[in-house]
């Protein structure tokens, strides 16, 4: 490549070798969720339990509560919703029993793992 430089009113032409970096280029670009195949769900159904106890599948706030105290459940019945990130998630029983104690309040934070109601059996 040849330039011209101007150095105190004279001018000089020069050649000048330039060497291409390669940059790396930018990944695919897709736009909504695969495509738009698949629709994100806004409630997902989530079992999650141990051995007495409902817990937490993820972290977030209480929104509802929708058993009480000695009321009888069967498994995959919703006892509770959880939101997070403006999802709700519906915490379904993992087994059939009967609600023991309501750990929590609508509104309490949550953390992921926490038990939220314990079942008697």
């Amino acid at each position: 490549m040849k330039l011209k430089v101007t150095v105190n009113q004279t001018e000089y032409e020069i050649d000048v070798e330039v060497q291409e970096e390669e940059r790396p280029g930018l990944g695919p670009v897709i736009i909504g969720v695969n495509a738009g195949a698949n629709p994100i769900p806004t409630k997902a159904s989530v079992p999650a339990g141990s051995a007495n106890a409902i817990s937490a599948p993820l972290a977030g706030s209480v929104s509802r509560i929708l058993v009480a105290e000695g009321d009888a459940i069967e498994a995959g019945a919703v006892v509770l919703v959880l939101e997070a990130m403006k999802m709700e998630t519906e915490i379904t029983a993992p087994a059939a029993g009967t609600v023991g104690r309501i750990l929590v309040a609508p509104g309490d934070a949550v953390q992921g793992g926490q038990p939220l109601v314990e079942l008697e059996a």
